[in-house]
């Protein structure tokens, strides 16, 4: 009969041998909580490695990534298609097992994890839409949305300040179906973390509104299995299970210091773990006896035909029910979306309406929000400033201190802009929603690692960014964005969407809505900006980032590229140069506009027209690859002040005679 300690063994043998045989890694977690996989996945997670995508799975998310071997073993033994080469393959080029765990790779690792503190935060992500879900979707007798979040974590994540945004915020919530498990070995890269770390833990996270169970030997699978059990039965709150572990647990010379954390042990030291744990096997080599007791597909397709039985009787009960949440599960926008969306957007076009473009953004939700039962929105404490509160929206927590209300669609996120964003990642990655939060766009600096989590991932998922610039006004250059559009368009797979109307703000949240290869943004202005007549022509080819807004007769003298509220400038200056051939190029999203055929890219920048002049107010760096060496930029290589916008706009060139002047003298 094959113990438990046997099986938890094994993913010490795996972790250690990847590691050594990569020269690289981190083989001390995978080894200190190899017994409380063993235990979780025995014991309780519900899964089937034949299909790692069923919608009712259990969610499992690796907080402290730099483990990536644990769940590469698990995934490997429970059945997963991670065949042993890839674990032999470990951080090797283009291998499924890279140094952290990444979604899209290895079968089963539901996101990317690394940067301390995400994943915990997109597991209470993974668990608010769970309950949102089954809320929206559940019926007296069908309980088709069912299953529980699990994330490990260690020292650092709770070190991070995301841990106490996101834990903080699904405490309020009441996410009962969260449960996280604490490494709680005592060791950072650092050596002890007392010295650095001497929070007591168990009492943050009562103060958050959790459950916590304290002093769990995390080497006693009993305990353990008694904590789980515990956590399961208190679907009111999350859980913190606290696992007292001894980092490298079976390394005889290294156990429990730091030197066993972020290194291979050695051929002396993986020898003498090998003696003192009993593994008797070769680096690679797991018994028929061990994958016997750690196969879980047989169970697995055993829990999803259950399932399945259930869906098909709610199916039978609630068809239109059923089919939407298969849709929406599918990640699929609904059959008449496209059709709708025209008309909505024709509707914001006959309006024809000039308001800031966060105004615009309301307008386009309240257009395609009715059409999209999936978007579950919400904003870091700035909702009324935002504008993303639309006619349909529903508070999940009201802001105005009424009962909470799972079947809304519509969340408060409180002053967690970093939290926001790797919850609504978690959000994402669950399926069923499409996400969108938003905050000040200079806050966005809070929430960079998150976004770039979102585009590393290609996960759709929607950052609404206002005040958008010095237009912000009085409040001054602490909350004027000037850098933060520059560097958010330098994100790979990220979607940066500036406009300049109410016509493109709508096409820009259809195009972020529409892609499904990774995030993007909405840059939006505070200041009211004038709605641009443009044809249908024209129209269409907003969606693709760039276009000829204002053209003249023959081959122009000057192009003038501008976006958002800087638009009316650009249109200004031509209307003031009319003794010049002057075409103006609205460019609401260069990596829309980058992705064109080299056709369309020359009819609108031909390259023979070398006399350019771009205009944004913020820095200038990234124009001149549209400009050249030879053109100019109007913008903003300097923070801004605190003054009316309008003041500020004049004193820091943002005029109409200033960009006219400035394609005189490209032209001169």
């Amino acid at each position: 009969m094959t113990t438990r300690l046997e099986l938890a063994n094994a993913i010490r043998a795996l972790s250690m041998d990847a590691v050594q045989q990569a020269n690289s890694g981190h083989p001390g977690a995978p080894m200190g909580m190899a017994d409380i996989a063993e235990v979780l996945y025995n014991d309780f997670m519900s899964h089937n490695p034949q299909n790692p995508n069923w919608a009712n799975r259990d969610r499992f998310v690796m907080s402290n990534g730099h483990a990536s071997m644990l769940p590469y073993s698990v995934l490997h033994l429970t059945g997963y298609d991670l065949p042993m080469a890839e674990l032999k393959n470990f951080r090797q080029l283009h291998s499924k097992t890279p140094g952290h765990p990444e979604y899209g790779y290895a079968p089963g690792i539901e996101t990317t994890t690394g940067p301390l503190g995400q994943g915990l935060s997109n597991a209470v992500g993974m668990a608010l839409a769970e309950k949102v879900l089954a809320a929206q979707f559940n019926k007296d007798g069908h309980a088709v949305v069912d299953h529980f979040t699990y994330t490990f974590l260690g020292d650092g994540c709770l070190m991070e300040g995301i841990s106490h945004e996101a834990c903080s915020l699904a405490g309020t919530l009441n996410l009962g179906k969260l449960i996280c498990f604490y490494d709680d070995n005592g060791i950072s890269i650092d050596g002890d973390v007392i010295g650095w770390f001497a929070d007591d833990t168990p009492k943050r996270f009562e103060a958050y509104g959790w459950d916590v169970v304290a002093n769990v030997d995390g080497h006693d699978a009993d305990a353990i299995h008694a904590a789980v059990t515990q956590a399961q039965s208190n679907t009111d709150k999350p859980t913190l299970i606290c696992c007292k572990t001894l980092i490298g647990k079976g390394a005889p010379n290294k156990e429990g210091g730091h030197d066993v954390h972020g290194a291979p042990l050695g051929v002396e030291e993986i020898a003498a773990v090998r003696e003192n744990i009993g593994w008797k096997h070769e680096p690679f080599v797991i018994p028929d006896e061990i994958y016997a007791g750690w196969d879980a597909k047989a169970k697995g397709a055993a829990a999803e035909a259950a399932w399945n039985e259930k869906m098909a009787a709610y199916t039978a009960a609630y068809p239109a029910e059923a089919a939407e949440l298969t849709r929406r599960m599918a990640g699929e926008l609904p059959a008449d979306w496209a059709a709708k969306a025209d008309a909505a957007i024709a509707a914001i076009i006959e309006k024809g309406e000039s308001p800031a473009t966060r105004v615009c953004s309301k307008n386009a939700l309240n257009g395609f929000a009715p059409l999209l039962p999936e978007f579950l929105g919400g904003s870091a404490d700035l909702t009324p400033s935002n504008n993303t509160f639309h006619n349909t929206s529903v508070g999940i927590n009201s802001m105005h201190g009424a009962e909470q209300d799972f079947t809304g669609n519509y969340i408060s996120y409180g002053v967690r802009e970093f939290g926001m964003s790797a919850i609504m990642n978690g959000i994402a990655l669950h399926g069923g929603f499409i996400p969108y939060g938003a905050t000040f766009l200079m806050f966005s600096e809070y929430a960079r690692n998150a976004l770039r989590m979102a585009a590393l991932m290609k996960i759709r998922n929607i950052f609404v960014y206002t005040h958008d610039s010095i237009g912000l006004g009085e409040d001054g250059p602490t909350h004027q964005g000037v850098e933060q559009t520059a560097t958010l368009r330098m994100m790979p797979n990220m979607s940066v969407w500036r406009p300049c109307d109410g016509v493109e703000t709508a096409l820009a949240w259809r195009a972020a809505i529409e892609k499904t290869t990774g995030p993007s943004c909405l840059v939006l202005t505070r200041q009211g900006l004038p709605f641009q007549q443009r044809t249908a022509a024209q129209i269409a080819d907003i969606r693709r980032g760039g276009y000829i807004l204002k053209d003249c007769e023959g081959t122009p003298d000057a192009i003038i590229i501008a976006t958002g509220s800087e638009v009316q400038l650009a249109m200004g200056a031509a209307e003031q140069l009319s003794d010049k051939r002057v075409r103006v190029v609205s460019m609401p999203a260069t990596d829309v506009f980058e992705a064109q055929d080299v056709a369309y890219r020359e009819s609108v920048l031909p390259a023979a027209v070398t006399a350019r002049v771009a205009v944004e107010a913020g820095v200038t760096g990234g124009w001149y690859r549209y400009v050249g060496l030879n053109g100019a930029v109007v913008g903003l290589d300097t923070f801004g002040e605190s003054a009316p916008a309008k003041q500020l706009f004049e004193h820091f060139g943002f005029t109409v005679d200033n960009v006219a002047a400035a394609v005189r003298k490209v032209l001169s």
